[in-house]
């Protein structure tokens, strides 16, 4: 008999603990119970106040859940108890975040941010009360544990509280936490929340006051710093301008990419396709479809402004000894990369001590040597084309923009020491084979004799790839270089394999072979500058791997190398090529091994951003690449390609679609069901991108997608009804006759009501699209069956089906009323002396619900009405109850697909 009050002193004055409980636990139905009396409001609310000096951790927890709740009844209850939140609830938050118990401290920080989302505090309290209390958890003397927490909150109320109050009072704490050095978990958690900050400060503050800072924390000891850098890489560039993008961020991503941390490296990969992404400009993505007139001269003006600076540096460090040497690789432009920072290099610098300054926009790692570089040449046995030098490099004292490499660009290991594909046409075979025996002919080096068959390996390349293995061995904890090191050692024991093979008469062979070269090549002139010596000493690399890069650049299917088109250079100039030579070797298996299992998932889930991004003219860099994701052996990332292949073909128009696209999609089609969802769930996406005749070509394949491998599958011929039902605007009157209607009239059959229900929907549709053609035979006759195989068909499900297409082509106005009262209704009003009661029931809520209400037969007083009205009457004394029920209620609003699922289809 207490009164609320009342209760409310007695309970919270027990000592016992759950009591106490309680009285947090009910503050808000007692609030209810007085809102009435202003005065009785502000006593439960000073209440509250003595609540919260409760002892019990329990309580105090219980207390702050329920704050955001009765912070909102304040908030509606306002006139009555003004700024009762900011003066009784609010300092009970704000103190509780530094309470010493760490479940009430967790509980207040879920309610301080609840209370911000709901914009429940006023945002004079946030400057006054809440932002201090932080600043001073986060002092250098504060709580190891309260200054983390006060960190994260900090960063996941700024985008709550706006650029303003982020500006003046965050951001100076967030920038000196990014520093602190005694608590790298403070570190860690500026680091994961770094991209959130610089989203609501804006460009200016981001590129002034925290990019000093970010990187920073990219060359933290700690790796789980980096790692947390590498996630929100991404976000912190699309707070900054295009050209801090290109010249600091993309060399810093390649520092997180070969991180020695391999879970650094695994983050990394999973952000470069989103980062890749930031680069795109709208005006060279080509959105438009059908629009092939875009090529690749849209860089910006401060881009070209950049690559002419490059051709003035190249220039400087160009030496005539220097020639670019190794043309005949079609994708040497994409495998070899320079670094201004290693042509900085003085001689006295070894291979394994390049320095990799983390400011600078260019980085030198350990696998960027130009020896490798050399001995991977002559191990695959390319050679120098003396013939195509002339065409491929300019002339001294001249550089141009699309033969020199951008400043970004840098050495790839994995395009280096990968084993070229072996698309080698055998008349190029033949002219090369004299200029390799040539080649040993150079200065400083004593001549050896190639062994015959396809390693071609020297002796003077056995001892280099020697004295390689020799300097990686004190870097073998690195798995990069270990593979780089297994590689070395296989081509080096077969080389001694095919030494051992060799006869005495190998000088001998060798000779009488270079004088027949001579003589069959009369135009091909030899002299000392044009044949690359072989380097021994790494200090040359410095200068070599510009000259590599900026010959190999100019590489173009004109000069007679690779006419062919996937041949062609994987050069652009939208992204540093660094970033796209790392996006693409996330395909190779070593990948897997040595950074993620499932890296090619996350290269396939971002290509077609990164499409999008480079634009359809540099679609011949992915090219490659797409296809080899498409036959990957893990099913997950066929099926990434399939749920995203109408996005691709967007981006890359018909023409592209049809030649590269389409022979993909096809084998999609005939994989796991997991996939060929991907490719069913967007088929009318991609179906109508594709010229009409190639469209045509898929009527004959929709059949097959009735066919699963789990029969029990049926959301995937759910998914095939909905498709179709999109798919009728794009095929004539007599596709959709021949093709279509089979599949529907099969659909309406299934074993499963989802699936049927759809294809009721699909069947109206296909009825509506047939009897608007010209001429309309093709309506009557899917009427005329629909009536022979539904409407009289032996199984009760069969009829009922019939009754719900009839429903659905009334609903949907498929058919005029005049039409529909002709050859329909004939049929569906025979049903009524139908022996199973489902299907009564079905006609009666029809006729009732559905028929009636149609203008037709309210206004007109036809035979059609008159039959109507008949079987109506008929089924009012039908010996079924619910029969009679339906048939004798008036017509509803609601209709029949919103109810029947609960009525009559859930009975079978």
């Amino acid at each position: 008999m207490l009164t609320p009050l009342g209760r409310l002193d007695k309970y919270a004055a027990s000592e016992n603990v759950f009591n106490r409980q309680m009285v947090a636990r009910s503050l808000l139905d007692t609030l209810r119970e007085v809102c009435d009396d202003e005065r009785d409001c502000i006593a439960v609310l000073e209440r509250i106040s003595r609540l919260a000096d409760d002892s019990e951790p329990t309580v105090r927890a219980e207390l702050m859940e329920q704050v955001p709740h009765i912070a909102l009844f304040c908030q509606e209850n306002r006139p009555s108890i003004p700024y009762a939140f900011s003066k009784y609830l609010l300092p009970i938050v704000v103190r509780y975040l530094a309470d010493q118990n760490n479940q009430v401290r967790k509980t207040s920080q879920a309610a301080l941010l609840a209370l911000l989302e709901q914009e429940l505090i006023e945002r004079f309290d946030v400057e006054t009360k809440v932002c201090p209390v932080l600043i001073d958890l986060t002092a250098p003397d504060s709580n190891d544990d309260v200054k983390t927490e006060a960190v994260a909150i900090m960063c996941k109320m700024a985008p709550m509280v706006g650029k303003d109050i982020t500006e003046r009072l965050i951001l100076p704490r967030f920038c000196e936490m990014c520093c602190d050095c005694r608590m790298f978990h403070v570190r860690k958690v500026c680091a994961a929340n770094f991209g959130d900050i610089c989203s609501v400060v804006g460009q200016q503050a981001t590129e002034e006051m925290l990019l000093p800072r970010f990187f920073q924390l990219c060359s933290d000891n700690v790796w789980g710093v980096r790692k947390a850098c590498a996630e929100c890489f991404m976000a912190v560039s699309c707070a900054t301008c295009q050209e801090i993008r290109r010249t600091k961020l993309s060399a810093l991503f390649i520092n997180l990419i070969s991180d020695p941390s391999r879970w650094v490296r695994q983050a990394a990969f999973q952000s470069l396709g989103p980062f890749i992404s930031t680069f795109a400009n709208p005006s060279s993505s080509g959105q438009c479809f059908k629009d092939e007139s875009k090529n690749s001269e849209d860089s910006s003006a401060e881009d070209k402004d950049r690559m002419r600076d490059n051709d003035v540096v190249e220039e400087e460090h160009r030496r005539p000894e220097d020639a670019p040497s190794d043309l005949s690789a079609p994708h040497s432009s994409a495998r070899l990369e320079s670094l201004e920072g290693c042509a900085a290099k003085t001689p006295g610098h070894s291979a394994g001590d390049v320095p990799a300054p983390v400011d600078s926009s260019l980085l030198c790692t350990l696998s960027s040597e130009s020896p490798q570089e050399a001995a991977s040449n002559d191990e695959n046995g390319r050679k120098p084309d003396t013939n195509s030098k002339s065409a491929s490099r300019p002339d001294a004292g001249t550089s141009s923009p699309e033969a020199t490499p951008l400043d970004q660009d840098m050495f790839n290991s994995f395009h280096f020491w990968r084993t070229p594909l072996p698309k080698i046409d055998l008349d190029k075979e033949l002219q090369q084979d004299p200029e390799e025996r040539l080649s040993p002919e150079r200065t400083g080096d004593v001549p050896a004799a190639p062994l015959p068959g396809p390693p071609n390996i020297t002796m003077a390349t056995r001892k280099e790839l020697e004295e390689m293995i020799e300097n990686l061995e004190p870097h073998m904890d690195d798995p990069d270089v270990k593979a780089q090191v297994d590689v070395l050692s296989a081509a080096l024991r077969a080389s001694s394999l095919d030494a051992h093979e060799e006869t005495g008469g190998v000088e001998q062979r060798s000779e009488l072979q270079d004088e027949v070269c001579v003589s069959e090549l009369p135009d091909c002139n030899i002299s000392h500058d044009t044949c690359v010596p072989l380097i021994s000493a790494a200090e040359e690399n410095a200068e070599a791997t510009p000259d590599y890069v900026h010959g190999g650049a100019d590489v173009s299917p004109g000069d007679g190398f690779s006419p062919d088109e996937d041949r062609r250079p994987k050069v652009q100039d939208v992204v540093p090529q660094a970033l796209l030579d790392q996006y693409l070797s996330m395909t190779d298996p070593s990948r897997a091994q040595t950074v993620d299992t499932e890296i090619a998932k996350h290269c396939a889930y971002s290509l077609p951003g990164v499409a999008l991004t480079l634009g359809r003219q540099n679609w011949h860099c992915l090219r490659e690449t797409y296809e080899t994701l498409a036959s990957d052996m893990q099913w997950k990332v066929r099926r990434t390609l399939a749920f995203s292949i109408h996005e691709l073909a967007v981006i890359l128009g018909d023409q592209l679609t049809a030649a590269d696209l389409v022979p993909i999609f096809n084998g999609f089609l005939k994989d796991l069901d997991e996939v060929r969802i991907g490719v069913l769930k967007h088929l009318h996406d991609f179906l109508k991108l594709l010229h009409i005749d190639k469209r045509r070509e898929y009527l004959y394949q929709l059949q097959e997608f009735l066919v699963t491998d789990n029969s029990r599958n049926w959301r995937f011929r759910a998914e095939l009804a909905e498709q179709l039902i999109l798919l009728l605007e794009l095929y004539s009157p007599r596709d959709v006759y021949d093709y279509l209607r089979p599949i529907a009239l099969n659909l309406c059959a299934d074993k499963v009501s989802s699936v049927r229900w759809i294809s009721y929907k699909l069947v109206s549709e296909m009825v509506k699209k047939l009897h608007t053609a010209t001429p309309p035979t093709f309506g009557v006759d899917l009427i005329n069956e629909l009536v022979e195989n539904f409407g009289r068909c032996p199984k009760w499900s069969g009829r009922q089906a019939f009754v719900f297409v009839c429903q659905t082509v009334i609903e949907d106005d498929c058919l005029p009323m005049d039409q529909f009262a002709v050859h329909l209704m004939p049929h569906l009003l025979t049903l009524a002396n139908d022996r199973v009661p489902n299907v009564r029931v079905l006609l009666a809520k029809t006729l009732r619900q559905t028929l009636l209400e149609k203008e037709y037969f309210l206004a007109s007083a036809s035979c059609h009405q008159e039959a109507v009205e008949q079987t109506i009457m008929a089924l009012q004394m039908d010996r079924d109850s619910d029969v009679k029920y339906f048939a004798s209620i008036h017509p509803s609003s609601t209709k029949l697909s919103e109810d029947a699922m609960s009525t009559a289809s859930s009975t079978y």
